[in-house]
């Protein structure tokens, strides 16, 4: 019990603001990393399921290829690392910027290939009919077919959400202030890792609770719609 009356000692006499602070960027990271990541998702899996149409768009979709494996291929944290001790060394990026760019990034790799299954899975006559009424294929694709493939993938890209809320407990490795480097700052503070870590792996999960209700409200209410 003296742990745990230390630890809330010590996060009400001022180390709450660390952990808001951290709660804030965790949340920017995760949240603006899906948005990038859906952004490039959609353009990558695009260029990919159009990948057979031409010369250049092969060789756009073979691009998109080794974006994907190398993503995919290596750990965040490594990709963490390369960016911000070989890409942006000599600049002065701020650090939920540059780990919400290279979540970004990482997640893109994941979304396109999400992406390229939810627009495989939307009837071809649905691409046809949108060129048949003189519609160019980018027009349609993005009109017609994305729109549709969105409304399938919902529950896996709500799990890639998840999946980016706790993997920015590594946004720390180029000293991003999240939920993970407050409370080692508090343990550190507390002379004691249990209570820290617990409390941690708590909000983590309250977290996790939240967006999966989240989720599955939207899933409800497309479904809805799809009745209608």
């Amino acid at each position: 019990m003296s742990k745990i009356k230390r630890f809330f000692d010590i996060v009400f006499s001022g180390s709450y603001d660390l952990i808001l602070t951290g709660l804030k960027n965790t949340f920017i990271i995760a949240l603006g990393g899906l948005v990038i990541g859906i952004i490039i998702g959609c353009i990558v899996a695009t260029l990919k399921v159009a990948g057979g149409r031409n010369k250049i768009a092969k060789c756009i979709s073979y691009i998109g290829d080794i974006y994907t494996g190398v993503f995919r291929g290596t750990p965040i944290v490594v990709q963490l690392l390369i960016s911000h001790f070989v890409v942006f060394r000599t600049m002065t990026l701020d650090p939920v910027l540059e780990s919400m760019l290279v979540f970004g990034l990482n997640s893109g790799a994941y979304v396109s290939e999400i992406m390229r299954g939810g627009i495989l899975s939307v009837d071809i006559g649905q691409t046809e009919a949108g060129r048949t009424l003189g519609l160019s294929y980018t027009t349609t694709m993005i009109k017609v077919v994305i729109p549709q493939a969105v409304k399938n993938v919902v529950p896996t890209l709500g799990n890639e959400l998840i999946a980016l809320i706790k993997d920015t407990s590594v946004a720390s490795f180029i000293g991003t202030i999240d939920l993970n480097s407050a409370f080692t700052a508090i343990a550190g503070l507390t002379l004691d890792y249990m209570v820290p870590y617990l409390c941690l792996a708590l909000m983590y999960l309250i977290i996790v609770i939240i967006f999966t209700f989240i989720i599955r409200f939207v899933e409800r209410r497309l479904r809805k719609s799809e009745r209608r």
